[in-house]
């Protein structure tokens, strides 16, 4: 499909994505990746385009409604997965598009790359390692951000993978690399890290990496020894779980249970797998990605630890952790409890208290508050 109409970027939806005044489906850092990248895109082949880190489809999109096929396509987030694919259907462009892992078929043998640069260095070395091991040798890589977002040592991470590195002249308050002749490329291994007795691995952009974030810390020193509901058939539930050092620490202090863990983030499963098996708890623990809890069924367990999120991609909002709130209620039954982590400064307290039911404090430092919410 080849349009004569500019790509309609207004037309893109977040959802099932926070949609709220302030967060957008569409930046000017994406009409620029793909204004510089227009010529080389329209000399590749049909499966020569891959993207990468495409928020919500402006990218993909934008490159298949000026004739590009076989576009494949990465997206940490769940959530911008699924608006890719709505879009993507709303646009008549669902059989231009495929959405892969962050694998080598999702850039072998691509002549043009669009990244949307992440905020993670350690995710942007995983992904330049991994287009340099199996990308054409010709292969181009327009990666971009707001400025905001950028800083030098991006530069510095493409150049490990990259031989030649040029920097397009700002516009609106971005701008974008560009990186040829790839070297020393390889595939992504995780980091690997120690921290009150749990192994810990990550994959680049996993949150806190390999190591305990500090809210995460507090919630691990204050959960109780008897979590509520004592079935052995009732799972342990790990609610974002970043890189699953909660969901190892459950399942290693209880051994009759099995654990749960799930995040929307790519990133983030890969390495809850590689933590569990890191501990030997694999065998009982199940990590799934997922939106919210939406594989879970209702009232189907008594037991969830949550420390959440407050970005939605870039963006800062409040938003996310009231979403997370109602549907950990949702899957708890009556009387089955909620420990939350939480900056203090955010004060969830009277948000659990009315979403999931009395709500007490079991912790609190300098910075982060423990709390334990009980269905009603």
């Amino acid at each position: 499909m080849i349009s004569a109409a500019p790509f309609p970027f207004a037309r893109l939806s977040r959802l099932p994505d926070l949609e709220a005044p302030g967060l957008v489906a569409a930046d000017a850092a994406d009409r620029l990746i793909l204004d510089e990248s227009a010529d080389a895109r329209a000399a590749a082949a049909a499966g020569e385009i891959a993207v990468v880190g495409d928020a919500y489809g402006a990218l993909a999109l934008g490159a298949a409604w000026d004739g590009g096929t076989g576009i494949r396509i990465h997206q940490d987030a769940l959530a911008g997965e699924r608006a890719l694919a709505r879009n993507a259907a709303a646009l008549g462009l669902a059989g231009h598009v495929s959405s892969l892992p962050l694998i080598a078929e999702l850039v072998s043998g691509a002549r043009v790359v669009l990244l949307r640069l992440p905020r993670s260095l350690d995710a942007l070395d995983d992904i330049a390692a991994l287009i340099a091991a199996h990308a054409h040798p010709d292969v181009v890589v327009w990666a971009g951000g707001r400025l905001k977002h950028m800083s030098l040592a991006m530069n510095d991470v493409l150049a490990r993978s990259f031989g030649r590195l040029d920097v397009t002249l700002a516009r609106q308050k971005s701008r974008v690399l560009v990186a040829r002749g790839p070297h020393d490329g390889h595939d992504p291994v995780p980091a690997e890290g120690d921290a009150d007795g749990l192994a810990l691995r990550a994959f680049g952009g996993a949150f806190a990496g390999a190591r305990l974030d500090i809210g995460t810390r507090l919630l691990l020193a204050h959960l109780p020894q008897d979590p509520a509901g004592g079935s052995a058939s009732d799972p342990l539930i790990d609610f974002a779980c970043g890189t699953g050092a909660v969901a190892a620490h459950l399942a290693l202090a209880h051994p009759g249970r099995h654990v749960y863990a799930s995040d929307q983030s790519a990133a983030a499963v890969a390495s809850a797998r590689a933590t569990a098996a890191a501990n030997g708890v694999d065998d009982r623990v199940e990590v799934a990605r997922d939106d919210l809890l939406q594989a879970r069924a209702d009232a189907s367990a008594s037991f969830i630890a949550l420390n959440p999120p407050f970005h939605s991609g870039a963006a800062v909002t409040d938003r996310l952790a009231p979403r997370m709130f109602a549907d950990a209620a949702r899957v708890l039954r009556p009387g089955g409890e909620l420990w939350c982590v939480w900056n203090s400064g955010l004060r969830y307290r009277s948000a659990l208290e009315r979403i999931v039911g009395p709500t007490r404090q079991a912790a609190r430092d300098a910075k982060f508050t423990v709390t334990v919410s009980a269905r009603r």
